[in-house]
């Protein structure tokens, strides 16, 4: 899932307003941060397998240390203990580890069975949506536009900043989405790597700088 899981962050706004957005996309996306370090390493695979589903051409051998259950929980509270330990804002952290955890469920639906639940054994999750694109288009689409709407309902702009900042991130996060649905397959493992890695750092930074120029409440 990609757009879905930005859906999640912009929603989790309203629940947890003193958070930054870009704290709470990175929550969100904190398992896909993780992983383009581990297959750079060599710790897990992925290769390039155009048609393995209709919606990605993305084949994840092993990424047990990412994307297991039993880690994404280890993961949701190590993040959840460093945010309240640098921000002591409880909640906050009790809504960042949550969307931490959310990554793996939300996966769930979009995925082949390739999910691991723990490190080491051979069972898998996965509902397959990415077997259709029409499918997956949808059921991401309206996610994401749910997720925005409750954010732009939680916060106003407090400039031109806060306001065109956001509907250029969300335009941006909406044609990225597309070119994966239509693009050609990736030209190599190395180019995910590189892209997945400044992609994040990059949509991270730009929530978070729109949105301190937004108030919530």
């Amino acid at each position: 899932m990609f757009i879905g899981h930005f859906a999640l962050g912009f929603a989790a706004k309203r629940v947890a307003p003193k958070a930054s957005l870009g704290v709470l996309m990175a929550a969100t996306g904190f398992l896909d941060l993780l992983w383009p370090i581990f297959v750079a390493t060599g710790l897990e695979r992925v290769r390039i397998d155009p048609g393995n589903t209709a919606f990605t051409p993305l084949d994840f051998e092993q990424y047990p240390i990412s994307h297991s259950l039993a880690m994404v929980l280890v993961w949701a509270s190590l993040f959840a203990g460093l945010y309240w330990r640098v921000s002591r804002y409880r909640r906050g952290a009790i809504v960042a580890g949550i969307l931490v955890a959310s990554h793996w469920f939300l996966d769930v639906i979009v995925h082949r069975p390739d999910l691991p639940i723990t490190p080491g054994w051979g069972l898998k999750a996965g509902l397959g949506l990415w077997n259709s694109v029409a499918a997956t288009v949808i059921v991401e689409g309206l996610l994401f536009a749910a997720g925005v709407w409750i954010y732009a309902r939680a916060t106003r702009a407090r400039d031109r900043i806060g306001r065109y900042g956001l509907w250029v991130f969300v335009a941006f996060l909406a044609l990225i989405f597309a070119a994966n649905a239509s693009g050609p397959p990736p030209p190599s493992v190395r180019a995910v790597v590189i892209a997945g890695l400044a992609g994040a750092v990059v949509l991270i930074a730009w929530s978070a700088w729109f949105d301190r120029h937004r108030t919530a409440g």
